[in-house]
Parts: C-alpha cells; structure tokens; sequence
C-alpha cells in the first residue's frame, strides 16, 4: 500500500501545482475549455496515461468544466502517486 504523507509533504508537493487545491484529503483541479467538445477531447487525452500510472481520478464534467479529483482511497488519503498523476494532467491540460 501506498504511504500518506504528512502535511507538510502534503504542502510542499501543492505548492508546485499551479491550479490545483488540497481539500479534505484531495487534491482537485477544474479545468475549463471552449466547450463540450473539448472537455471531452481532453479527458480522452488523459486516459492511456491515467491507465498506465494505474491510479484513477474521479471526473466530473459539467458542459465545458472537468473537474479532477485525485485521493489514494486504499490509503485513506494523499500519497505521492496522487501529485504524480496531477503532474501527468497539467502536462495534458
């Protein structure tokens, strides 16, 4: 299983993450496009990688809004493979 790491870990890793919040044990982010399409297009994009990292965000998308939400569930909250996975979206994004 996965290590949690401790808040100020927790913080140290955040602060390098331009668009994305800690909140409750979750790292979040929402990114908007031009419009349905795009959201779509960009989730597309993030599926082999997500898949190859083997951890799996929760998505929501809301017309031209992906909202991302990463946690390490098996572990009860934030490890390193959640910012690794963050890392590999803004890359996308």
């Amino acid at each position: 299983m996965a290590q949690l790491l401790t808040e100020a870990e927790i913080q140290e890793h955040a602060k390098v993450l331009l668009g994305w919040t800690v909140e409750d044990s979750k790292l979040q982010t929402t990114c908007t496009f031009k419009d349905f399409i795009q959201a779509i297009e960009f989730v597309n994009k993030l599926v082999k990688p997500i898949e190859l990292a083997g951890h799996h965000p929760d998505i929501e998308i809301s017309y031209n809004k992906v909202k991302i939400t990463l946690t390490t569930h098996d572990a009860g909250g934030l490890t390193l493979t959640d910012f690794d996975v963050a890392r590999v979206v803004s890359q996308i994004n």
